[in-house]
């Protein structure tokens, strides 16, 4: 391809080689995407911002440089010197080993100016693609498990129920019970998928009013008391009786819920509750603390992700759907808030929701 032949005549017939070189210049610094020209000994001849921005470091200018000095990759220099040599388009997949994992797909192809062979590459960036596509197969992986346990469950006992478990009497009653168990953890999964989806597509808002919390917080653990009397936790209410916060109390309820359930099933038997509140900085931040375990450093950067869990094991044992504190951290950010956790290995974890001050 010759740049002339994509110019009008007026334009490419102004003038020589400094002329066409400045057109293709100045279409270059038009482009979205990374783009680099190398001339026949594979140096850098032309690029653009974006070019700069992805492949140059310390402020390293690129433009003059062999192509094997900004990207280590073979395949890309392949494909940049067939389209030079064979005059060959090629496409090729590129990784950058750096902190980000850049990822892009290339596309180069012959281009002739002024009657030199160069070669152009389009580099069309699809890391956060490549990142969603991610999640979207891990989300589908964990669904695909989280529904298939339970369902296995339930299909097995209805088996041996019309296999002639229905007749008998001692165990009969305990299939079923297993059956409903299973039915409402499945129930309580698509509840709680529905309910994130409809959080991070932005179709729930909050009511955000004058909120007592204590009785707020007193509410959600007179509703827990029975679950934690089987643990034999304590549950304690520390917040003062006239601490008042901006909230919307059904959502803040919700995330409460979800953090001292969370703390009853993972504390030690015979553990203790607290929720706290602090008031600093124009924050009011409402802490649930556990005297469990803890959790050990490098699951606490994943910890809010959806269906991710420390203990596999442990989280099989006392149920969940895994999506508890994914929910808390979008529910908190639509008050404008955060959630956080601070954690020390066989003392415990406290989990705080940072909330906007009256």
């Amino acid at each position: 391809m010759q740049l002339s032949e994509t110019l009008p005549a007026s334009t490419a017939d102004l003038s020589g080689p400094a002329a066409s070189r400045t057109v293709l210049q100045k279409i270059l610094d038009t482009t979205r995407e990374a783009v680099i020209v190398t001339d026949a000994d594979l140096r850098i001849a032309h690029s653009n911002m974006p070019a700069a921005v992805a492949f140059g470091r310390d402020n390293l200018e690129i433009e003059g440089r062999r192509l094997s000095e900004i990207i280590r990759d073979l395949d890309l220099h392949e494909a940049f010197r067939k389209a030079i040599v064979s005059h060959r388009s090629d496409d090729v997949r590129l990784e950058l080993p750096t902190a980000e994992n850049r990822k892009f797909d290339v596309h180069v192809a012959p281009i002739e100016l002024d009657g030199s062979d160069l070669a152009i590459g389009f580099f069309y960036e699809t890391t956060q693609i490549d990142r969603l596509e991610s999640v979207r197969q891990e989300f589908l992986s964990n669904i695909s498990h989280e529904l298939r346990t339970p369902l296995t469950s339930i299909l097995a006992f209805v088996e041996t129920l019309e296999d002639g478990g229905i007749d008998d009497k001692e165990n009969n009653l305990r299939f079923l019970e297993v059956i409903r168990r299973n039915s409402e953890r499945m129930h309580s999964l698509i509840a709680d998928i529905l309910e994130l989806s409809l959080i991070e597509s932005g179709n729930v808002s909050v009511d955000i009013r004058e909120v007592r919390l204590s009785s707020a917080v007193q509410d959600v653990l007179n509703s827990l008391s029975a679950k934690a009397a089987e643990r034999e936790i304590t549950l304690v209410n520390q917040v003062p009786a006239e601490a008042v916060i901006l909230a919307d109390v059904v959502r803040l309820e919700q995330m409460l819920v979800n953090l001292i359930d969370n703390a009853i099933k993972f504390n030690r038997l015979g553990g203790i509750v607290t929720v706290e509140l602090e008031i600093a900085g124009g924050r009011d931040r409402i802490a649930v603390t556990d005297t469990g375990e803890g959790i050990l450093p490098e699951h606490l950067k994943r910890i809010f992700e959806r269906f991710y869990r420390a203990d596999r094991a442990r989280s099989r044992e006392v149920g969940g759907t895994g999506l508890g504190l994914a929910i808390v951290k979008h529910l908190a950010r639509l008050h404008g808030g955060e959630v956080s956790v601070n954690s020390a290995l066989g003392s415990g974890t406290t989990f705080t929701i940072d909330l906007p001050a009256r």
